[in-house]
């Protein structure tokens, strides 16, 4: 029964470490939008506070000629807002905004939009809709970063073994501590070299910039690395003194390990969003139990295997205690960390990030599996050295074959098969399962930290208010291919909710610059409600497509159908699904 209810509760709660990358909720102009005369700033909203680069901001004109615009900032009072003036004499025509900045969680974030001035017009910018990130760069980022969580539970989980389970020995486990100290330091230290390469999207080899280290260094993420650094040195000194674990030693150890899991929750999702202090209470307590746990494993399976004597049945039931208090620990915190990420039973299927969780279900249901076949390892184990006293309390019955030895407490008999103790060979079995199975976990937290959480999705998809309050438009990219001819057309619904809106469609080449067509329909559909379809009745406007007369009288998702003739045989139909709020 108590198995059951934590599998439900990890249906929810095996968020990790998860990220929640800042998205992108409006921009003003809007994409896509025709102004009449020239906006005095661009405005990005975003739906978490954002960090700005010295260039975070390029403003192209159609000729693909760099605008000189302002210094990036924040709009006042608004940490979630990125902002750039634009000079007096724009000019006319469609322009390119490419735009890129850092979400609170220390991931960057960046993409591009167009507005219009007068009307829209071809221009040679090439708009895009994907990462300019340098991909060595990134690659080798996220490898280090996750090199640097299992170091960190091997870290903490092996000392946290050998303070709390009291091993007779603690030679076999010197190395994992070792190992684990130098590979988190080491790491941190190439994550803070990376970091301004990471941040603005370029080669590795932009590291060596001493201007861009120093920016590192006084930033967030930077900050938090500096930290870790220092606290790993502390540990290091600590380590070098501690001769046994006495209370001060102990909590010494504690406070160490809470600022190292500080570290981590100061520059990733806890820092940003809702509830931040009690994100970063839940954040720190899930790493270290995550720590505790699979750290904790792996230095057990270590004693199992290299420990001089065999390791006693009450470190082992020590051990299984504390695993028990660090799953506890895990479930409660993953639940409310899945709750502030997902923000819908939707998020769950139709996410990327829901279905991450679901597949980290599946893992953290095998290693429970796996946990329990320790626990019952456990149990024998101890059962049999009770029942090793007993005998060693009564005396052997006389008859027994001439030159038999007598029995020894806790062994078993000397006709036994290759493993002399066949509870010890089980348990090592069971406990790397759950080593092998715990490092998949890990795996697939770390990918949780790459994903957008499903509520910050749904408030960047939300076409309804913004952070200020103000109603913003529907924008929707629909590509088509038909024949020789290809592009994309950019949809604008103003205001995007129900009752009137104006419809603007522009068209693009596969170049990004703006196309012509021939004809050009719009209609919608609601088919839960049996409405439509609707005919939007665009009309030509010189470059663009538009109407001010469309009608959309109830909520919901429409089916949006657009067609595009690109000749006087060639034309596509392509839907797209548009959601209308009241």
């Amino acid at each position: 029964m108590l198995l059951g209810t934590m599998l439900v509760l990890l249906l929810l709660g095996g968020a990790g470490t998860a990220s929640a990358h800042a998205a992108l909720r409006s921009t003003d102009p809007a994409d896509g939008s025709v102004l009449k005369s020239a906006p005095e700033y661009v405005t990005l909203t975003f739906t978490e506070s954002v960090a700005l680069l010295d260039d975070s901001f390029r403003v192209y004109d159609p000729a693909n000629h760099r605008v000189r615009a302002g210094e990036a900032r924040h709009a006042p009072g608004s940490s979630d807002t990125a902002r750039v003036s634009l000079p007096g004499k724009l000019g006319t025509g469609t322009f390119t905004v490419a735009w890129r900045v850092v979400s609170a969680d220390s991931h960057p974030v960046s993409g591009a939009f167009t507005f219009s001035v007068g009307k829209p017009s071809p221009t040679t910018a090439t708009v895009t809709d994907g990462a300019t990130e340098d991909p060595t760069t990134v690659g080798l980022y996220n490898i280090v970063r996750y090199v640097a969580y299992g170091a960190v539970a091997l870290l903490i989980g092996t000392l946290a073994f050998l303070a709390l389970c009291r091993p007779p020995e603690s030679g076999p486990l010197r190395r994992p501590v070792v190992t684990g100290w130098w590979t988190v330091f080491g790491a941190s230290v190439i994550l803070l070299v990376l970091r301004a390469p990471y941040e603005e999207g370029t080669a590795p080899a932009t590291a060596l910039d001493l201007s861009a280290l120093a920016r590192t260094a006084t930033g967030r993420p930077g900050l938090a690395l500096l930290a870790r650094l220092a606290l790993l040195l502390v540990a290091a000194a600590l380590l070098l003194r501690v001769r046994r674990w006495s209370r001060p030693a102990l909590t010494a150890a504690g406070a160490l390990s809470v600022g190292l899991a500080l570290t981590w929750a100061a520059a990733e999702h806890a820092s940003a969003g809702i509830q931040v202090p009690v994100a970063m209470a839940s954040s720190v307590l899930h790493l270290l139990a995550m720590a505790v746990w699979l750290g904790g494993l792996t230095a057990l399976l270590t004693m199992l295997h290299r420990a001089a004597e065999p390791v006693p049945p009450a470190v082992v039931t020590r051990f299984s205690r504390l695993a028990f208090t660090s799953v506890t620990v895990l479930v409660v915190t993953g639940v409310y960390q899945s709750w502030r990420g997902l923000g819908s039973w939707n998020a769950l299927t139709d996410t990327s990030y829901g279905r991450l969780l679901i597949a980290k279900l599946g893992a953290v249901t095998l290693l429970l599996a796996a946990a329990g076949w320790s626990r019952r390892w456990t149990a024998r184990l101890v059962a049999a050295r009770v029942t090793g006293a007993v005998r060693e309390r009564v005396p052997e019955p006389v008859g027994g074959p001439p030159g038999t030895p007598p029995a020894q407490p806790g062994l078993p008999d000397a006709t036994s098969s290759d493993d002399p103790d066949p509870d010890r060979r089980g348990l090592r079995r069971s406990v790397l399962a759950e080593v092998t199975v715990g490092v998949a976990v890990l795996v697939i937290t770390t990918f949780l930290t790459g994903t957008l959480p499903g509520r910050a999705a749904a408030e960047a998809a939300d076409p309804g208010t913004a952070a200020t309050g103000i109603p913003t438009a529907s924008v929707t990219m629909v590509p088509f291919r038909v024949g020789n001819h290809g592009g994309k057309v950019q949809i604008t619904l103003d205001p995007g909710r129900v009752g009137r809106n104006s419809v603007e469609a522009v068209v693009f080449g596969p170049d990004g610059g703006l196309a012509t067509v021939p004809e050009l329909r719009l209609s919608f559909t609601l088919a839960t409600q049996k409405i439509g379809p609707l005919d939007a009745k665009v009309a030509d406007r010189g470059g663009y497509w538009a109407t001010d007369s469309l009608n959309l009288p109830i909520p919901g998702t429409w089916t949006m159908k657009v067609t595009v003739r690109a000749s006087d045989l060639d034309q596509v139909t392509v839907s797209k699904p548009v959601r209308i709020v009241r």
